[in-house]
């Protein structure tokens, strides 16, 4: 069994490997099945979203300040489960079994240790609100959501290791389907529980979040039990010795993923201040904003896909000890997310006011809005590039273990340049929410320009 799991890890006899057209089709098979199923995790939360709307306006701004405090703590969770797809890729491009197994047993065990002080926030979210200004009433009606959320930090974040477990041996479609399968069951749940619908009590705000958290177990087990039982990934016992935990190991996994948790909670406080600087603009400005940024968060999912692929494929260059393989993986998923990137932001230009439209309507009280938002996704279109190339060669660099001076770059791109710009353009230069959206552009075109450099340099260290 070893010997065959060996021979599925090494380049397959009769293809070009060496073929860059090649390397573009892997790229795009392993990152379609991860875009996808990061849009049905969106999908998830705007359902949920939804269903809370008909508890009214105090829900629906309850439930945003529960996801404020809430993804605080999941996302420095989401940096150390990142790590899991880089090592296990890397094993697999190897054909070490054995470290595709303790990749996996690594990540489920930080995923539960983790999980543990990172309940804390949530569960005291309501004095975290308070001590931030909010009102006690949407305070503790986000504490209502939040106490039956927290609970499935834990599953969720098992279900991205193994995610990222199936993606580094190039099988990411059953977190797809299960993704998929999961947004029907968490609708209903979510509005069984919230209105105490077939016998179950009515929870409310409560009911929702429980809802999210049965979802969460329900995906991971699922994933669990695919993992450990069928093909190919039974193959690599990867629940074998589960209780076993592999400190050495786990050290290198935070050694890798504290720098890529850390570098999204820069990433996720800039995209915060910006709220808070179109809150001292107006309240049309902090309107189109939301939309604005709504639209490329769904955007967002196709480099992200990339990226996650980007990993994949430059880990199983750097396993197998092909550093021309290595370069070749990064600037095939970097092609491809500009050339992918660029046709959608032009389809967004051309629908700005459409989609505009679709958020605020078409009468005439509207209009200022719609305009705002319009402009705000056409000035825009030069960041949603650079934001993609960002995240594709961040993907990349993770798959030569390259992450501290990511977070270096990201401090120098999102707080040096990106805030400070975007606070004069707006301020003292008079240009208001739009040049909010420039200091981001340019804060994160700098970023990546970096990120660009930096995989240049190593791709040429690792060659010479």
């Amino acid at each position: 069994m070893l010997d065959t799991v060996q021979h599925r890890a090494q380049p397959q006899a009769g293809v070009p490997q060496n073929h860059l057209a090649q390397e573009f089709v892997e790229t795009l098979r392993l990152a379609v099945p991860l875009m996808l199923t990061q849009l049905g995790q969106i999908a998830m939360i705007t359902t949920d979203l939804a269903l809370i709307g008909r508890l009214g306006e105090d829900a629906v701004a309850a439930a945003a300040l529960a996801h404020t405090v809430y993804f605080v703590s999941f996302t420095f969770g989401l940096g150390l489960m990142a790590a899991v797809s880089p090592l296990a890729a890397q094993a697999f491009g190897a054909g070490d079994v054995r470290l595709i197994r303790r990749s996996l047993r690594v990540g489920l065990w930080v995923a539960l240790l983790i999980s543990l002080p990172m309940m804390a926030s949530p569960l005291y979210g309501e004095q975290i609100l308070l001590a931030l200004g909010q009102a006690p009433q949407p305070a503790a009606l986000a504490q209502r959501y939040l106490n039956g959320l927290a609970w499935g930090i834990a599953p969720a974040l098992g279900f991205i290791a193994l995610r990222s477990m199936m993606s580094a041996v190039n099988r990411p479609q059953p977190p797809l389907w299960i993704t998929l399968a999961a947004i029907p069951v968490n609708a209903v749940l979510v509005y069984a529980l919230i209105h105490g619908l077939f016998g179950l009590p009515e929870l409310g705000l409560f009911g929702a979040g429980l809802a999210t958290t049965i979802v969460n177990l329900g995906t991971f087990v699922a994933t669990l039990a695919i993992a450990g039982l069928r093909k190919p990934f039974s193959d690599y016992r990867p629940l074998a010795r589960l209780w076993r935990i592999d400190w050495p190991l786990m050290r290198q996994l935070i050694a890798l993923g504290a720098p890529i948790s850390f570098s999204l909670l820069l990433e996720y406080g800039l995209f915060s201040s910006a709220a808070l600087l179109m809150g001292l603009i107006s309240t049309t400005a902090i309107a189109a904003h939301q939309i604005a940024l709504q639209v490329t968060a769904v955007l967002f999912m196709v480099p992200l896909g990339i990226g996650m692929a980007a990993t994949v494929r430059v880990g199983h260059a750097f396993g197998r000890g092909d550093p021309a393989a290595v370069k070749r993986a990064g600037l095939a998923a970097a092609v491809l997310g500009i050339a992918l990137v660029s046709a959608l932001t032009l389809a967004i230009i051309l629908g700005r006011y459409q989609l505009g439209r679709l958020f605020f309507g078409s009468n005439e009280a509207s209009a200022p809005t719609v305009a705002l938002t319009a402009t705000l996704l056409l000035v825009g279109a030069t960041f949603f590039i650079a934001d993609g190339l960002q995240t594709i060669m961040g993907g990349a660099l993770r798959g030569i273990n390259d992450t501290r001076m990511t977070l270096l770059f990201a401090a120098i791109g999102y707080w040096g340049i990106a805030f400070p710009v975007a606070w004069v353009l707006a301020f003292h230069a008079g240009l208001g929410a739009v040049g909010v959206w420039i200091g981001f552009s340019v804060g994160t075109f700098v970023y990546a320009g970096l990120l660009i450099l930096r995989f240049r340099m190593l791709t040429r260290r690792l060659a010479g």
